[in-house]
């Protein structure tokens, strides 16, 4: 048992390795081929982007000390081979440098900076880079990839890219360190690229934030203008949690007295978006 044990260390690494030599010859194919370059960019994007297949997840998942755990799935556990090959070129940097330096001589190419985004998100942040320019053109390369499949999700209304999103939104923008890394023209792009598709990804981080927000109001013009607002989030899909914590947050301002204190024209407003958000609902809390 233990030697079979200490047999399947290493195949999380040799496969991911060989999916690596795999992504690099396809590359070289496409700088040395012209009239197919497009061609074979798009179909090594369209790789890289499928979901693993249970064979290769048993791989993958092994015993290897270097394997991803099921901990680290992408999002919604659904794991993708860039999720994997993202994290290997962290632990592994150098079999992730000769498709680093095939993408940069076809960077003018379709699907070049989406095929940078996805293998090299995490690596751009967690591998020390010393060059300003190079991080600069590397940053500039990702927020136009991250754009890119952003609204290939957008326009097929699945969400295929959201754990590229949410390491992008966690991982780096959460977290200063990280974030530093890259120019402030880089991190106001990133910030601005995020904003435009948080509803899409991941709304509920906003409604929770809303909810503790209008908890802490006091001025009521302020908190009259935030409770006409909130009626934008109507028809938003959001987790159970999340939807039952505004109701609740809204709910605390529609009965005078304490915690709250609202003024009658709080109270109202408190109910019309109540009203207004959750239609024919009873307001039992």
């Amino acid at each position: 048992m233990q030697q079979q044990e200490a047999s399947s260390r290493p195949q999380s690494s040799a496969y991911l390795n060989k999916l690596s030599l795999e992504i690099e010859k396809k590359l070289q194919r496409a700088l040395a081929s012209p009239s197919q370059r497009r061609n074979l960019l798009q179909e090594l994007f369209a790789d890289i982007a499928l979901e693993v297949d249970d064979r290769a997840k048993d791989i993958i998942l092994s015993r290897d000390e270097d394997a991803i755990t099921p901990a680290e799935y992408g999002a919604n556990g659904r794991l993708c081979f860039y999720d994997v090959l993202a994290d290997y070129y962290i632990r592994s940097p150098d079999s992730g440098k000769p498709i680093l330096d095939l993408i940069v001589q076809l960077w003018s190419q379709s699907f070049a900076s989406h095929i940078f985004s996805l293998l090299f998100h995490k690596w751009l942040f967690e591998v020390q880079l010393d060059n300003a320019e190079v991080q600069l053109r590397y940053s500039s390369a990702l927020v136009q990839g991250a754009t890119n499949v952003f609204w290939m999700d957008i326009q097929s209304n699945t969400r295929c890219f959201q754990s590229l999103f949410q390491y992008l939104l966690d991982e780096v923008t959460l977290e200063s360190t990280r974030l530093k890394k890259i120019p402030i023209q880089a991190q106001r792009d990133l910030y601005l690229l995020l904003s435009r598709f948080i509803f899409f990804y991941n709304s509920d981080i906003l409604v929770i934030e809303l909810a503790d927000q209008l908890q802490k109001l006091k001025v009521e013009p302020v908190l009259l203008h935030y409770l006409s607002q909130v009626k934008i989030l109507r028809g938003m899909e959001l987790r159970m949690a999340t939807s039952t914590r505004l109701k609740t947050c809204l709910y605390s301002f529609t009965s005078p007295g304490g915690p709250m204190y609202p003024t009658r024209a709080v109270r109202h407003a408190a109910w019309d978006a109540l009203d207004f958000l959750f239609p024919g609902v009873t307001h039992d809390i």
